[in-house]
């Protein structure tokens, strides 16, 4: 069985809603115990649009996971368990808030 290291929430965004996700991934930080990460103008890694991750322990993903569908108001939201399969963890292990959107699995090794 595998073991959850930790939670990234990768909160989406284009050049109409940047001030908001902003707005959202700040406001997680000072309410929970998340890392905020830079806010990106352009996709990274398997994303497809442009990003900001927010990291955070096992422990509170019962606290801001609800709290993002909450107050996501419309922005996407990509989460996905740590376990040190990044494969499975994108592709079979990610949960979806708003639109489901496709990403480019072929940055992680297949071995």
């Amino acid at each position: 069985m595998q073991r959850i290291k930790g939670y990234h929430a990768h909160v989406y965004y284009d050049a109409s809603t940047m001030a908001q996700a902003r707005a959202l991934c700040e406001e997680a930080s000072q309410l929970f115990p998340v890392t905020m990460g830079r806010m990106h103008q352009q996709p990274v890694g398997p994303h497809p649009d442009w990003s900001c991750q927010l990291a955070f322990a096992p422990e509170v993903v019962g606290v801001v996971l609800p709290w993002l569908a909450l107050y996501r108001h419309g922005l996407v939201v990509f989460l996905h368990p740590l376990t040190g399969d990044e494969l499975a963890d994108h592709r079979d292990h990610g949960i979806w808030m708003g639109a489901v959107r496709p990403l480019d699995l072929s940055i992680f090794s297949q071995a």
